[in-house]
């Protein structure tokens, strides 16, 4: 049996795939290979190169408790005034983002890795998905994570390719197509208890992703139920925090990390119909309620999923 790992993207929000890590390497539950998209493809490519180990775990949440929003989307005035005036492809340079994934990564060859690792980008002109297995990780990593019109997109083995959370496949057919039996999906989740939509645009467009990347990863898990064991990893739920806040890693991490113990050791990962687990949705505060008040808080399904779940959705 192949074991694969599925990190989806979602900016931010990504720091919870770091608690979901710890808890699945607690119980030693190990990948044989890593498919990782966007933030995701960061996660993967350090656990190819530093692997599953507490002490490795803890130096990834070191990384992300340390990075801040003007490390990753370093917003330059000038820089946007030339991308709105056509002589700029995007409203941010990666070249910070590339030097944080340069000093996370701990090698630059996939030929290095001690766990495979493939990382999923969209070329830009076809809109296929793409998946990198070779050549240089980082430039793979920044092409997973070039968020369009946000970041520039990168070349790779001549095309242009721009962030893997576009592709109509986000990872699970992939894993499937690399013989994997097995596969854990630790989704990076959407906010899906803001209390107002974002203003900013880079926040728009970080938000509208992180959207549609859980539809893609619910449309996957219930198209290729049949094809492998997939495991779905509870997303976080309430959730506030913007995919473009950068200010919450160690309250996410811990999280991630105690929703998915209880999950496991529920067997939550065995239930039917795993895609249910991933339902779009709001929360809104009920008349009446204090903000933040837990009973005063109602899940409201979005029409694609509005269809009982038959358990509970995670905390």
């Amino acid at each position: 049996m192949s074991t694969a790992f599925v990190l989806s993207g979602g900016g931010s929000l990504g720091a919870v795939q770091v608690g979901m890590l710890q808890a699945l390497a607690e119980r030693g539950i190990l990948p044989d290979l890593l498919v990782g998209t966007s933030a995701g493809a960061l996660n993967a490519a350090w656990v190819a190169g530093h692997g599953l180990s507490s002490s490795s775990l803890d130096d990834l949440a070191r990384s992300w408790t340390d990075v801040r929003r003007r490390d990753v989307f370093p917003v330059n005035v000038g820089h946007a005034l030339l991308a709105l005036a056509g002589r700029r492809s995007a409203l941010c340079s990666n070249g910070r983002l590339g030097d944080l994934v340069l000093g996370d990564v701990g090698t630059d060859d996939f030929a290095q890795v001690s766990v495979p690792l493939h990382v999923v980008a969209t070329d830009l002109i076809s809109g296929e998905d793409v998946l990198i297995s070779d050549g240089a990780i980082a430039d793979a990593v920044l092409a997973s994570a070039a968020i369009p019109g946000v970041f520039p997109p990168v070349r790779v083995a001549g095309r242009s390719l721009v962030d893997g959370g576009v592709a109509h496949r986000p990872g699970i057919s992939q894993a499937v197509d690399l013989g994997a039996s097995e596969i854990y999906v630790l989704p990076a989740g959407y906010p899906c208890a803001l209390t107002r939509a974002p203003t900013s645009a880079l926040g728009v467009a970080v938000h509208a992703l992180s959207l549609l990347i859980e539809k893609r990863l619910i449309d996957e898990v219930a198209r290729f139920a049949g094809a492998a064991r997939i495991k779905v990893l509870p997303p976080l739920c309430p959730l506030k925090v913007s995919a473009a806040d950068f200010g919450h890693a160690a309250e996410l991490i811990r999280r991630g990390h105690s929703s998915t113990s209880k999950w496991l050791d529920e067997g939550g990962v065995d239930l039917p119909a795993q895609e249910r687990f991933l339902s779009l949705h709001r929360h809104a505060v009920e008349a009446g309620a204090p903000p933040g008040a837990p009973s005063g808080v109602k899940r409201m399904h979005a029409s694609l999923d509005a269809r009982p779940t038959g358990g509970r959705h995670p905390a």
